[in-house]
């Protein structure tokens, strides 16, 4: 009797952190692997008619590593992975595992990282800064339940809506009275984009008002990873994606609150076809040699690549000489800045965190049987990780309030300036640690900014048989990069014989 009077209790409890509708807010809508290409009127017109109503940012960039997690980072803390250390989908942390890479995927293993005494980012969060404001920030989401927690797990008083859990725990009582059980996870995944802007309308619109959201929608990434880019199911999962955004847009107009919402429309990364043939773990394994416990003292966690134990510069340089002889690998960055590789500050990736080699998968201009250009040598389906541009170009689009109506840019963006800009919507300063930059030329009061000419950084083998090529764009200062290719100039060498 006792647990079913504390139950009601809590079903039947206000929840603890609503508050009255602030003058400005602000949403943000993530469509995790939206390439700009797969934004048409006939396949998702709501969107269209979003970005045809405001303002569309026609050369936005990704972060490198182009995956998820790190791009999810960076748009909370408006920095780079030299910054907040968040560095790959997989990252390397030898105090919760010295073997293994941890997955930040799942949920629990950010847990670990935390129990263990280490942040999970080095500096400081978008909820943070919202909080000492006395703001807040929420996130729904319909992705992993680590990039769910990664948006949001450092304010006291953030508030996350996913399937597999509530932050606060308080608050999950309320959220499952008023959405229901989580559906299973689906490709595409519709029932789930469903339930997250179900929370954003219930909560973030009838109930707790708060004054930024995070709207993370896991399609078509999900779908596209497992079936394709271009068929009938990935414009299956765009069409779907693109409803709940109309239907989110919908609730927004019916409750008179679409005029003082500034929607900004992004993507964390591109897409690419898959070609199969990098195999990083099995060109690093000969390599590797027994630690006293047995296990290896190479560790790879996704593009990174770690020597664990005393620096072993040699054995370091002679892996490097094995990858650039290896077709299916890309762009090599290197902590040394070996020769032939470029520095690891090119890919604004150089943390105390940071692995000793960071490659990039090769890739391609080639099209598929759909007609979508961009390929790399990974393993599966489709995905994406590379510094290929259509791995680093992605949406960005604004509507609202404080952006511009029916207007393009060409001045290159990035992931980590939608933190910047959300803080000038809200009249906050930027902490000195968001090395992004204010999307100024988006709103409706803005200069436009100077653009400099673009940056080329080149390193070659002493042979020339390896050169790699980054090129960056440079905006008022803040540089982007583009893309990161390799030409191989004579056949491949055969690769060094570890010793």
């Amino acid at each position: 009797m006792r647990r079913l009077v504390i139950a009601f209790i809590l079903l039947a409890a206000p929840p603890v952190f609503t508050q009255a509708p602030a003058a400005r807010q602000v949403l943000v809508i993530v469509v995790d692997g939206l390439r700009p290409d797969y934004v048409t009127s006939q396949v998702m017109p709501r969107v269209s008619r979003l970005g045809q109503r405001g303002v569309v940012f026609r050369a936005h960039h990704s972060v490198f590593p182009t995956v998820t997690r790190v791009n999810g980072s960076s748009f909370v803390t408006g920095a780079y992975p030299e910054t907040h250390g968040l560095l790959g989908n997989l990252i390397y942390m030898p105090k919760v595992n010295a073997g293994k890479a941890l997955d930040t995927s799942v949920r629990e293993e950010l847990l670990a990282v935390e129990r263990s005494g280490d942040p999970l980012l080095t500096v400081p969060t978008l909820g943070e800064v919202l909080e000492r404001a006395g703001k807040r920030l929420m996130v729904v989401s319909s992705g992993t339940s680590g990039s769910a927690y990664l948006l949001n797990h450092a304010a006291a008083n953030g508030v996350i809506i996913h399937p597999q859990f509530t932050k606060p725990e308080s608050l999950a009582p309320r959220v499952l009275e008023k959405l229901g059980p989580a559906p299973p996870h689906a490709l595409p995944n519709t029932a789930e984009h469903r339930r997250a802007v179900d929370a954003y309308i219930a909560f973030g619109l009838d109930e707790l008002h708060p004054d930024v959201t995070f709207m993370w929608l896991s399609d078509p990434d999900s779908t596209a990873h497992a079936k394709g880019i271009g068929g009938a199911p990935a414009r299956e999962a765009l069409a779907a994606v693109d409803a709940e955004i109309g239907r989110a847009e919908d609730a927004l107009r019916a409750r008179g609150r679409l005029e003082t919402t500034d929607i900004i429309l992004t993507s964390d990364h591109g897409f690419s076809t898959h070609t199969g043939e990098l195999r990083l773990e099995a060109i690093v394994k000969p390599f590797a040699r027994p630690m006293p416990d047995g296990s290896p003292d190479i560790v790879v966690a996704e593009s990174e690549i770690y020597f664990r134990g005393a620096p072993d510069p040699a054995r370091v340089a002679t892996l490097v000489a094995a990858l650039q002889a290896r077709p299916e690998v890309g762009a090599i960055f290197t902590k040394a800045v070996l020769p032939g590789t470029l520095s690891l500050d090119v890919a604004r990736g150089r943390h105390p965190r940071a692995g000793d080699i960071l490659i990039s998968p090769n890739w391609t201009r080639h099209t598929n049987d759909a007609g979508f250009a961009g390929t790399t040598t990974q393993t599966g389906v489709a995905g994406h990780g590379a510094a290929s541009p259509y791995d680093v170009h992605n949406v960005l689009m604004a509507a609202g309030p404080d952006f511009r109506q029916a207007a393009t840019s060409d001045a290159p963006t990035g992931n980590v300036d939608v933190a910047p800009t959300i803080l000038r919507l809200l009249g906050i300063d930027a902490p000195k640690t968001m090395t992004g930059r204010v999307i100024d030329e988006g709103l409706r009061a803005g200069r436009v900014p100077s653009i400099e000419p673009g940056q080329s950084f080149v390193a070659a083998t002493a042979d020339r048989s390896y050169t790699v090529t980054a090129h960056v764009s440079v905006v008022n200062g803040h540089r982007y990069l583009d893309d990161a290719e390799v030409t191989r100039s004579l056949p491949p060498r055969r690769p060094a014989v570890p010793r």
